[in-house]
């Protein structure tokens, strides 16, 4: 569906696009962000959210003007003073995020002490709130403490998007050609339109191919397999990974060369899933 190159041009200020196209290539097929309009319009709207996915975590060190200013409903007269809580990111998630102090009981589904910061925004999609986390990890078989986790490192980060995706219908937006709906649907509103729009189009331009791309080196890198390999393949292609590795070089991706890969893969920087994709190849063989 989208190679390195084409991945990377959509985050450019991503100086490690490897180790996100992994997981993503993986993902999008899971979850069936498997046309070039759905993955323009994941990927337009997720790079914008987290700034070419380098931003995995809420900001929420502000100032007592900009808690004044952004949560007005929580501070001001007759309320909490915002200079109590300014450059405090913990107590003013534990305050504002708390459900006993917001319009809404129950939105958010924070009712233990300090799951307004436990349960802040993360990953690309800046998941939030007890609830959502706990609906995240039910599907993927986890507790949300876990989950809380696994959104701020790569492979969570997208995957927890990925689930925001399919669990509110965002292919029927993507499939009419439709990022404004995609905006508001994602932000509530239409703030950072322009920029959406912009990401968009370069997208679709991207992997149409009338848009030149190259990975972050400005070297292309090639790789001894055409296809991603994973647990239970066989053949000349896993024997070559195998050699590369320095272990046996039978021809079969075994629970032995599942446990190397991984090892290889940490120690190299990349998501350490055992799943030997384009990116794990390209730093590999390149």
């Amino acid at each position: 569906m989208i190679t390195l190159e084409q991945f990377s041009a959509m985050i450019p200020r991503n100086k490690n696009p490897e180790e996100w196209y992994d997981a993503a290539t993986v993902l999008f097929e899971e979850y069936e962000i498997n046309t070039d309009l759905r993955v323009a319009g994941f990927m337009a709207q997720c790079a914008h959210e987290s700034a070419d996915f380098t931003r995995l975590e809420e900001n929420l060190n502000y100032s007592e003007k900009a808690l004044n200013s952004v949560f007005g409903r929580y501070f001001g007269k007759g309320k909490r003073n915002a200079k109590d809580y300014a450059r405090n990111p913990k107590e003013i998630a534990n305050y504002v995020y708390q459900d006993e102090f917001r319009s809404k009981r129950g939105a958010l589904g924070n009712t233990e002490p300090g799951d307004g910061w436990r349960f802040r925004g993360r990953g690309i999609k800046q998941l939030t709130g007890r609830n959502n986390y706990t609906a995240f990890a039910k599907s993927i078989g986890i507790t949300a403490e876990e989950a809380a986790e696994y959104v701020a490192t790569p492979k969570g980060a997208i995957e927890s998007a990925c689930w925001f995706w399919k669990t509110n219908k965002l292919e029927r937006y993507a499939d009419n050609d439709d990022n404004l709906g995609l905006t508001k649907k994602i932000n509530g509103g239409t703030i950072g339109l322009e920029d959406r729009d912009k990401r968009y189009k370069d997208a679709k331009a991207i992997l149409a191919g009338k848009c030149k791309t190259g990975s972050s080196s400005g070297k292309k890198k090639t790789t001894s397999s055409s296809r991603t390999l994973r647990k239970g393949m066989k053949g000349d292609d896993v024997a070559a990974m195998q050699k590369a590795l320095g272990i046996g070089a039978d021809g079969d991706f075994g629970f032995g060369t599942l446990t190397a890969v991984k090892k290889w893969q940490k120690l190299n920087g990349l998501v350490a899933d055992g799943i030997v994709g384009p990116a794990t190849q390209a730093k590999m063989f390149g």
